[in-house]
């Protein structure tokens, strides 16, 4: 077994993101003076299993559905290419669907007493590693119809930093939904950056995203207001907890993400959308990292 190869397939550059989405509810929490590193870490590993087991899946389901071909600009699929065989990627899946169930009961246990909350965090944890899987795997794949950025804007964006929230404090507080949408809206941005630069190969072999149905003018346009509101949203929450002017560091990345915007105008080649991913994903953590250091302030 060629570990290196496993890492690769493993897609580690995406889990930034996914940890963004914990950073900005743990931010939360603590703005609410609730905070526990056993909560965080267990939160952290979790949503970690829970985002590899979602890259095996998109390989192995991209793969099956004979969706990857030579067209494709994106990282090499290692089942696509022969690197990893389908029957071991099917087994690393059914690997880390445990893994990420153990963590999750593990969190739960930790986070309340309420044996109700439990119950109902893990049917949430079982919808997650079922979306994860389901994403590209499956009779009706949902990443193949155009529902991909509506299930990341929920499960990033409200459950990812409400689901936080909600582990630390047993309680939730309406205006998080602020935070979330706004994680949301960054982590979708992130996936119709991929589709921006997938479109023709998408929409060549059958992948029904959501920026093939709007076309690639569209699909920026989208992009734009993704962003936009990403911001908006996030200066409506601390304008609603009343933030001092120094809380407003966040905003420090304002013209990182302004310029990739106005880069994104003159781009008209999918190839050419592949670095602003890395730097889309980046940005969002760097954001989460202000968001929680100015709820420490």
């Amino acid at each position: 077994m060629n570990i290196k190869i496993w890492i690769e397939a493993a897609r580690l550059r995406t889990l930034p993101l996914a940890f963004a989405s914990i950073i900005a509810g743990t931010a939360c929490a603590i703005h609410a003076h609730s905070f526990s590193w056993v909560i965080f870490v267990l939160a952290l590993l979790t949503t970690l299993l829970l985002q590899v087991l979602s890259n095996f899946a998109n390989d192995y389901g991209d793969a099956l559905s004979g969706k990857d071909d030579a067209g494709r600009i994106g990282p090499k699929r290692a089942v696509s290419s022969g690197e990893i065989s389908a029957s071991s990627m099917k087994k690393a899946l059914i690997l880390f669907s445990f893994l990420s169930l153990l963590s999750g009961i593990a969190l739960l246990f930790f986070a309340f007493e309420s044996y109700l909350y439990i119950l109902l965090f893990l049917i949430l944890g079982l919808g997650a590693i079922a979306a994860a899987i389901k994403y590209t795997v499956g009779k009706n794949p949902y990443g193949y119809m155009g529902l991909g950025d509506l299930f990341v804007f929920l499960f990033f964006g409200w459950i990812g930093v409400g689901g936080t929230y909600f582990l630390f404090c047993s309680s939730f507080d309406p205006n998080v939904f602020w935070i979330a949408s706004s994680f949301g809206f960054l982590s979708v941005a992130v996936l119709n950056l991929n589709n921006m630069r997938d479109i023709e190969n998408d929409a060549k072999t059958g992948k029904r995203t959501l920026a093939v149905k709007l076309g690639l003018q569209r699909a920026k346009q989208y992009h734009y207001l993704l962003i936009v509101f990403a911001f908006l949203f996030l200066i409506s929450f601390a304008l609603l907890k009343q933030f001092e002017l120094k809380q407003y560091l966040f905003l420090l990345l304002a013209p990182f993400f302004a310029q990739m915007l106005k880069a994104l105008i003159r781009i008209n080649k999918p190839l050419e959308f592949d670095p602003f991913l890395k730097k889309t994903a980046l940005g969002t953590f760097l954001l989460s990292i202000l968001f929680l250091i100015a709820n420490l302030m």
